[in-house]
């Protein structure tokens, strides 16, 4: 009971961070806000490593780390969002799940290097491999522009064109620099006229607000809900009927076809479009579930539960958690945060995008 409430207790801080962090993007910028927030995450895992014989240390120190990690989530595709040049920004947005999946592939792999350790090495490494990912975020951040969004909103007119410009390869003179930064400009003031946004805004009908928020929150909550992690919690069980009992063997392949697949969304989530990418994904992603459950049920164990299991079923149904894996990662793995990110008006983004990414957590 207490590990599996040390475990969970991640998810409840990532919701935690994204509900009451991700206000600091508004406050200092979007990319001061990234750094805090990384800095509360390796915060979090100080204390993590630092824990000797007391279980709470270092249930405390997962909570911190998951209200870090929350706002990140939050924080990082807002950033991508507004900097990255318009016909790119869904591939770039699916990169960011892309780099998730990766980094869950690079986390399998340290478990797998350390599982010969009896002693506390075994779960020290893994944490301190994510406090020094952390400090190189917190380096590369320095390499990052600022949002022309947000500096536009703060006044800061000539800097969103230096911006602007960086990221798109432009000179700051450059005509569509100019007609860019005239946008947002018309647009934040239209914004500003109409008063400064509260979370009550969020449940406005009238500005579409909530039929969009509620969107994103059904998508997010789904999205966690269509099974993915059942897969990745309780697929070595499949795995063990057809002789693969190491359970961190079974991590690192299902995490290298969660990894590879990624790199599909990144033309399916702009040529096929995002809603016919959720669509194609559920579709396919059913499909996988019920191939999967009837061949479990009717063919796995054909003499008995405690009979030994058809090689040729559990072959079978790895194959369809291989696929379904695939299917997710291609669209409502990256989509969703593609979706998310592009709903909201400027105004109530950061409260929009962190409701809709803690209903991400509270599904998981």
């Amino acid at each position: 009971m207490r590990t599996g409430l040390i475990v969970s207790i991640f998810n409840v801080g990532s919701a935690i961070g994204c509900l009451f962090l991700s206000k600091l993007s508004d406050i200092y910028g979007r990319c001061m806000g990234l750094t805090i927030v990384i800095v509360v995450y390796m915060v979090g895992i100080v204390i993590q490593i630092a824990s000797i014989d007391k279980w709470y240390q270092y249930f405390i120190g997962r909570i911190i780390a998951g209200i870090g990690a929350g706002s990140i989530s939050v924080l990082a595709p807002m950033l991508i969002s507004e900097t990255a040049p318009k016909h790119i920004r869904g591939t770039l947005l699916a990169c960011w799940q892309l780099m998730v999946t990766f980094a869950i592939f690079l986390g399998y792999c340290t478990n797998y290097g350390t599982k010969t350790y009896s002693n506390s090495v075994q779960w020290r490494v893994p944490l301190g491999l994510c406090f020094a990912w952390a400090i190189i975020m917190i380096g590369g951040m320095t390499f990052v522009p600022e949002s022309p969004r947000f500096l536009v909103q703060v006044g800061k007119i000539e800097q969103a064109k230096a911006s602007f410009a960086k990221s798109n390869k432009l000179s700051v003179d450059d005509p569509a620099v100019v007609a860019e930064i005239d946008l947002l400009v018309a647009g934040v003031e239209a914004e500003e006229a109409m008063g400064t946004a509260s979370w009550k805004e969020l449940f406005s009908r009238k500005t579409k607000v909530f039929q969009r928020l509620t969107m994103t929150v059904m998508i997010n909550s789904l999205q966690q809900l269509t099974g993915d992690n059942y897969f990745f919690y309780y697929g070595t069980t499949i795995f063990k009927s057809v002789g693969m009992n190491d359970s961190f063997e079974t991590s690192i392949v299902l995490g290298i076809v969660n990894f590879a697949s990624c790199f599909f969304s990144l033309y399916s989530v702009d040529k096929l479009g995002r809603r016919r990418c959720l669509l194609l994904g559920a579709a396919t992603m059913t499909a996988c579930m019920v191939i999967y459950a009837s061949v479990g049920v009717t063919r796995l164990y054909p003499n008995g539960k405690g009979q030994p299991s058809s090689k040729g079923a559990g072959n079978c149904m790895i194959v369809f958690t291989c696929f379904y894996i695939f299917c997710f990662s291609c669209t409502w793995g990256p989509v969703c945060y593609v979706i998310i990110s592009e709903t909201f008006p400027l105004r109530v983004r950061s409260k929009c995008m962190s409701v809709a990414t803690a209903a991400y957590y509270g599904g998981s």
